[in-house]
């Protein structure tokens, strides 16, 4: 059995990761992404595992958004809401790996533990692994809209108007986007409700 690295317990990264350069002069810590980091990893790392349902998957994503995160400190200087933006960023590079491993024709699962924070809500437990991998992958192939739509109601547990404020839209659009993607996933995973 893999073991478990869940963002509640998880040591934080060195203090490196969060070193610049600075030109040539000795590394100074950057406290802003270092902060960041810290208060924004386990909704990430959540999201990610999530989509991915690995483990080690989501941690993979974790890594690749904070380190496009240091790479481009100066574009996210003007982000009006950093939870939003991060979780965003961790959902897509969540569905780019899936999509990427679909096309590789590759699939990992680790099917012994339940998502990092809390266990798989009651009206999916019966959701066999293989079945939560299929609609991993069917969820991977929507479009880009309608899968964040889709992760953050079904995945996360928002309600429409939560997602409709974290993707800047209105609840009509999530509402009528989310019954056009469950009859979609209904119809390719075979019917299933």
């Amino acid at each position: 059995m893999t073991e478990q690295i869940r963002p509640q317990t998880a040591t934080p990264p060195q203090r490196a990761f969060f070193m610049s350069d600075n030109d040539g002069v000795a590394p100074q810590t950057n406290p802003g992404l270092e902060s960041v980091y810290l208060a924004h990893h386990e909704k990430v790392y959540r999201a990610a595992y999530r989509v991915t349902g690995n483990a080690s998957d989501a941690e993979d994503v974790l890594q690749t958004v904070f380190l496009r995160l240091l790479r481009n400190e100066h574009s996210f200087q003007s982000v009006d809401d950093a939870a939003n933006y991060l979780y965003r960023a961790g959902v897509n590079a969540a569905l780019d790996l899936v999509r990427a491993r679909k096309v590789r024709g590759t699939s990992e699962l680790d099917e012994h533990a339940p998502p990092p924070g809390e266990s798989w809500k009651p009206d999916r437990a019966h959701f066999s692994p293989e079945l939560r991998e299929r609609l991993r992958q069917a969820v991977s192939q929507l479009h880009e809209t309608a899968a964040e739509m889709f992760v953050l109601r079904y995945f996360e547990g928002y309600d429409n108007a939560e997602v409709a404020k974290i993707l800047s839209t209105s609840e009509g659009t999530v509402a009528v986007t989310l019954h056009r993607t469950r009859v979609r996933l209904q119809k390719e995973l075979g019917g299933i409700r």
